[in-house]
């Protein structure tokens, strides 16, 4: 769907050049939900108007559906515009325009029959779940209505590609959840590609498919996204994971202490665990397969789009080669293990 291949930019103003894109290359398949996140000044902004040329590439290119975007003149660059959605975080309604006209507007630009535009528009206010909001001003709407406007006004020409900057960073967690939900619910039903920037961590984990981290104006990890919540790459990676599955052991944790008999050995371990293997019993299994005990410390569950991931901090007492066995039947069963702390 979407294939940049060495892309760089570079502003040039009063005497200075700043880079901000360093030869990025990078894929997005068609129909899925992909993710772009980046600390404020990565980058990641300036790529997604890249895509659309909204900025100038000064090297590089960017190919959709196989046509060079970098390419084209004024007028196939207006074309492909009108099948390139776009939402933003500041919404960008039209103050002057009740909900039906904003939607409305694009399909005016583009020369769409009145009927034909008007049933358009219906459908997309049921779509995003405003049909009653059809003649209210954007000042009447809560911050999350307006966004559904957006959306709405960004699938009007029937896009084959939507870009979504930062469209959730002015939202309140129960909303961003609500547009989230919307968005997968679009990418299901119209089977339509989507690219998301973020710097939240949260939207990547409850909506996308695959996910780019940026930083310092390059791509520095792709993966899909139960893999780099799994296994970050980056030391970038595990700064934002740590901003939601926080793997670090609190140090009364870390250092507490354990009177050792001579038979018995403590060891700290860290168990990883995705999809499947979190609704097994394995942990029950273990304590019934092997004579010794073990403390759960520490740990936390959650969810990465519709797949379990989660990690808990065990302490297991006993006879050293029993532990040992224990530590490798977990690993059979599909379970990471990290030993923190050998006692």
């Amino acid at each position: 769907m979407i294939q940049i291949n060495n892309l760089s930019k570079v502003y040039n103003g009063a005497g200075n050049e700043v880079l901000a894109l360093k030869d990025v290359t990078l894929s997005v398949n068609k129909g899925e939900i992909f993710g772009i996140i980046g600390l404020s000044g990565a980058g990641k902004s300036t790529l997604i108007r890249c895509i659309n040329k909204l900025e100038e590439p000064t090297a590089g290119h960017i190919l959709i559906d196989g046509r060079d975007v970098t390419a084209m003149n004024r007028q196939e660059l207006r074309q492909l515009r009108q099948k390139i959605g776009m939402i933003f975080q500041q919404f960008n309604l039209l103050s002057s325009r009740n909900v039906f006209d904003n939607i409305m507007f694009p399909l005016e630009i583009a020369g769409v029959p009145q009927p034909e535009a008007r049933k358009k528009v219906e459908e997309l206010l049921e779509l995003v779940g405003l049909t009653d909001k059809a003649r209210v001003y954007p000042e009447q709407l809560s911050g999350g209505q307006k966004q559904r406007v957006g959306i709405a006004r960004a699938l009007a020409n029937d896009p084959i590609l939507l870009l979504s900057d930062e469209a959730t960073s002015a939202l309140d967690p129960q909303t961003t959840r609500s547009i989230l939900k919307l968005l997968k619910d679009i990418n299901r039903q119209l089977g339509l590609t989507i690219l998301l920037i973020t710097h939240d961590m949260n939207v990547i984990k409850e909506a996308c498919d695959r996910v780019a981290v940026i930083d310092n104006s390059r791509i520095v990890e792709v993966g899909d996204v139960l893999s780099v919540f799994s296994n970050p790459g980056t030391p970038t990676s595990r700064s934002f994971i740590n901003t939601i599955i926080n793997k670090e052991i609190p140090e009364e944790i870390l250092h507490r202490s354990f009177v050792d008999n001579g038979q018995t050995v403590s060891r700290l371990i860290r168990v990883s665990f995705i999809g499947a293997s979190a609704g097994e019993p394995v942990m029950s299994t273990m304590l019934q397969s092997f004579n010794i005990k073990a403390n759960i410390l520490y740990g936390n569950i959650d969810r990465v789009k519709d797949t379990p991931f989660g990690n808990l901090t065990l302490e297991l007492i006993g006879a050293p080669e029993l532990v040992n066995q224990a530590m490798g039947f977990l690993k059979q069963n599909g379970l990471e293990i990290e030993v923190l702390q050998n006692d």
